[in-house]
């Protein structure tokens, strides 16, 4: 009888390198270290003042971060007793640090819910009174001259017209251009403006503007008062705004709420890697990709906005 083999067992195949030293790299190939990453974040926080002042700039306005810092949130007044770390520290930054001196009660975290809870009360009193409203965002650095100012400030004035508040970020480029539709067509024009290591501003056509100290209390104004909302382009702020909103839907928390990407060719790269990646891998199912809605006209986009809010009345 023939004796039998000795079977080796298979080595387990070697994981792909995904460089040529096994380390990984930032998206523009650079290897990581702490410094580069700080570097980076500054680099960042300076890149993101800039876009924000030459949207201001563009608008023949100079940029509030030029003038005497005011502060932000509600009174306006820069709270000294819990400025010590560095002058340019937000509310947000501090209270997503880790740590605290656990001998002063005003400065941990339960004594911030409090002040948290009197955001969220303030911002439901400032727009409580909002039947139909939509969020509109993106960039901050484009100019009046450029034709996505111009459709945003015509999308906005349409919905304006058909009895819609128009919601944004206070800020200037796309955003003065949606609050300044609204002003021109006699509807009401809303800005939620957020605390900023530099003095960002509200746009000059702002109706109501309401100051808020901590994004996610802004955030949760822009979904719980908005029927839609419309997407121009924009950086990472914009994006983050978009991604909240569909997965929302996707999660069943909202619903008939339409986010439109205005900007079909600025848009065409996203959705293309959301079909090749997330959807050909299974991370999403084909109908997720109906929850987006692409066009280049301000009409197409507001009735969209309009056709959704009927359909959400005849529901309720």
């Amino acid at each position: 009888m023939a004796a039998k083999k000795s079977v080796t067992p298979a080595k387990a195949a070697a994981p792909k390198k995904t460089t040529s030293n096994g380390r990984a790299r930032t998206a523009t190939g650079k290897t990581m270290d702490p410094e580069l990453r700080r570097t980076a974040e500054m680099s960042a926080l300076e890149a993101f003042k800039q876009r924000t002042e030459e949207g201001h700039k563009a608008a023949g306005r100079k940029p509030p971060s030029s003038l005497p810092f005011r502060g932000s949130g509600p009174t306006r007044r820069i709270d000294d007793a819990l400025r010590d770390l560095a002058p340019l520290v937000t509310e947000d930054t501090k209270f997503l640090t880790a740590g605290h001196n656990p001998s002063d009660f005003t400065r941990s975290d339960t004594w911030r819910v409090l002040r948290i809870m009197g955001e969220i009360i303030e911002g439901f009193d400032n727009l409580n009174s909002i039947e139909k409203g939509v969020s509109i965002f993106g960039s901050a650095r484009t100019p009046p001259n450029d034709p996505q100012y111009k459709q945003a400030e015509e999308v906005a004035a349409i919905l304006a017209r058909a009895g819609f508040s128009i919601i944004t970020g206070a800020g200037p480029g796309i955003m003065e251009a949606a609050n300044k539709g609204a002003r021109l067509a006699g509807g009401r024009s809303i800005g939620c403006n957020i605390e900023l290591p530099f003095e960002q501003g509200a746009n000059p056509y702002v109706d109501t503007v309401v100051n808020f100290r901590y994004f996610f209390v802004r955030k949760t104004m822009f979904i719980k008062y908005s029927s839609a909302f419309i997407i121009f382009p924009g950086g990472f702020g914009t994006l983050d705004e978009l991604f909240e909103a569909v997965t929302l839907i996707q999660t069943g928390k909202i619903s008939q709420f339409p986010v439109i990407l205005f900007g079909r060719h600025y848009w065409a790269g996203l959705v293309r890697w959301i079909q090749t990646r997330m959807l050909a891998e299974g991370k999403i199912s084909e109908g997720d990709l109906d929850l987006l809605l692409l066009t280049d006209d301000p009409e197409e986009a507001a009735q969209a906005v309009i056709a959704a809010h009927e359909a959400s009345s005849r529901t309720r």
